[in-house]
């Protein structure tokens, strides 16, 4: 299963868009994900065996996303990802709050 399968179906029981990269619908309150890196996890006899994910994920919204965010981190934790870091910022262009946060994943 792809990764970006896997944070889709994590996701989804959000009732919100999820999308890799971009999106381009009509919501106000959206998120948005893609692969920051990807690294040898482990290696075994000179081949690798695990690999691992370095995954950032945008939640995009005109109103408090507070609550959606906790829902976001506790749905990835369950699937076994790693919560690395998390940073807020404000869009005035748009007037969109934009909250990042990004997670390990060893596959």
């Amino acid at each position: 299963m792809s990764l970006n399968k896997i944070i889709i179906d994590t996701l989804k029981s959000l009732g919100i868009p999820v999308s890799f990269q971009t999106y381009t619908g009509q919501a106000t309150t959206y998120i948005t994900f893609f692969e920051v890196v990807q690294y040898t996890a482990l290696n075994a006899d000179d081949e690798e065996v695990k690999t691992g994910y370095n995954i950032q994920i945008d939640i995009w919204s005109k109103g408090d996303y507070t609550s959606l965010a906790q829902q976001v981190k506790e749905l990835m934790k369950e699937k076994g990802f790693r919560r690395t870091t998390e940073v807020e910022d404000y869009e005035p262009d748009t007037k969109t709050y934009h909250k990042v946060i990004r997670f390990s994943y060893v596959k």
